[in-house]
């Protein structure tokens, strides 16, 4: 099968969306199919572009066995609603004039968080005529009246459209979470068409492993129980919270809350922290995605942080699953919904509703001062890292994509549900 994917995140960028697509599509050219992706230049998140890379009009690679066709964009740091938008809808048009040019595909994809690549790749699939497929990430643009970035308005109401009419066009979509394709149901999506596929981890690429020792030495973590966030700094996270918390852990010396990565809102914590005085929070900056399993190794505990709002009890954070991989016991911060259900299901860690700062500081102590409860999650998380394979979940949605192409797609997409 030949594969047409539009997504605005792509390595090297480590970002969730980023590592989704590009793990996935590995397993599709392993088992023989040609994938191409549409792209931009690096530079997420901090709208930066990554070193040694230009923002031309058109650059070709070759990744792994995937073709990777980059455009030029409109680059903006990931904050507020206008220049983001003016992003998006830049990809939009160059994705699509780009994908005028590749051959022929058989099926178009778009992912979201951003669905402006969704429009890019339905006007795309409509003209070379063939199946166009919505992966629906996020439900945007509701995730931005959760952050606080806008408010309903007409703006929003429009965007609402726009986002129906990608659902109702598409030959199939497939969700990340069952909560997705219930609320898709709800808004009179047909669920025939609502494949779920959620997220997962790649398992050849994370596994238990000893601390690293130079690693912790060089962060200051050495004898520390470290509970580590990993991931982007963002609206959608509330990390002020965990700022809350550390404030309440202050007279403990032996806990750290460790911060990598970056985002809208890590420039504040991190002169919160400062203006605070908080000598258990450890910030350090975006890394690559080789270095994931490293700085992993730092942590005793996976800490995962969803801001409080019922839109995202509908998310599932990527890092979950990598936190399995690695054989670490969570701690989720979220409202309660698709996450927490995870968790309690694989017996994984332990869920504190999102907001509570001294509730958030009691489970860490409790982490920290119980090794034989400790060692139990561990060993669940491990355990339940198969059950969430990268592998697994690529032939699933190949599955889906087999149904489309076949022209079966919106009848049958539905019964894909893991």
């Amino acid at each position: 099968m030949k594969i047409l994917f539009l997504t605005e995140n792509f390595p090297p960028e480590t970002n969730a969306a980023a590592t989704r697509v590009y793990e996935r599509a590995l397993y599709w050219v392993k088992a023989g199919h040609q994938v191409t992706i549409l792209t931009c230049a690096p530079n997420f998140p901090q709208g930066k572009l990554f070193d040694g890379w230009s923002n031309a009009w058109r650059q070709v690679q070759v990744m792994d066995g995937l073709r990777v066709v980059r455009v030029k964009t409109y680059i903006s740091a990931n904050e507020g609603f206008a220049k983001r938008t003016l992003d998006f809808v830049s990809f939009m048009v160059t994705a699509y004039g780009a994908g005028l040019f590749e051959d022929r595909p058989d099926v178009v994809i778009s992912t979201s968080p951003q669905f402006f690549a969704a429009v890019g790749g339905w006007a795309l699939a409509a003209t070379r005529r063939v199946p166009f497929v919505f992966e629906l990430g996020d439900l945007w643009p509701r995730s931005i009246t959760a952050v606080g970035a806008m408010k309903q308005s007409p703006v929003i109401r429009a965007l609402e459209k726009l986002e129906l009419f990608l659902y109702r066009r598409s030959a199939a979509v497939i969700a990340l979470t069952h909560a997705f394709k219930d609320d898709l149901k709800r808004r009179a999506i047909d669920p025939r068409k609502v494949a779920v596929v959620i997220n997962g981890v790649d398992l050849p690429r994370y596994a238990p492993r000893p601390r690293d020792q130079e690693l912790a030495d060089q962060w200051g973590l050495a004898g520390k129980f470290v509970l580590g966030y990993v991931g982007t700094h963002g609206m959608a996270h509330g990390l002020i919270n965990v700022l809350d918390a550390a404030e309440h852990l202050k007279g403990d010396d032996n806990i750290r809350f460790l911060f990598v990565g970056a985002g809208a809102e890590r420039q504040m914590l991190m002169d919160e922290a400062a203006r605070r005085q908080l000598p258990n929070v450890v910030f350090q900056g975006m890394q690559p995605k080789d270095m994931m399993p490293r700085i992993w190794s730092l942590c005793d505990v996976a800490l995962v942080h969803l801001k409080d709002d019922p839109a995202f009890a509908e998310v599932i954070p990527s890092k979950i699953f990598e936190a399995m991989g690695m054989g670490l016991p969570l701690l989720l911060v979220s409202p309660q919904g698709e996450a927490s259900r995870i968790l309690e299901d694989d017996r994984a860690g332990m869920w504190v509703p999102a907001a509570q700062p001294q509730a958030l500081a009691d489970a860490a102590r409790i982490l920290a001062g119980d090794d034989v409860a400790r060692t139990a999650l561990a060993a669940a998380s491990l355990d339940a890292a198969p059950r969430h394979s990268r592998e697994y979940q690529a032939k699933r949605y190949m599955d889906v994509l087999d149904l489309v192409v076949a022209g079966a797609g919106p009848s049958r997409a539905g019964e894909i549900d893991n």
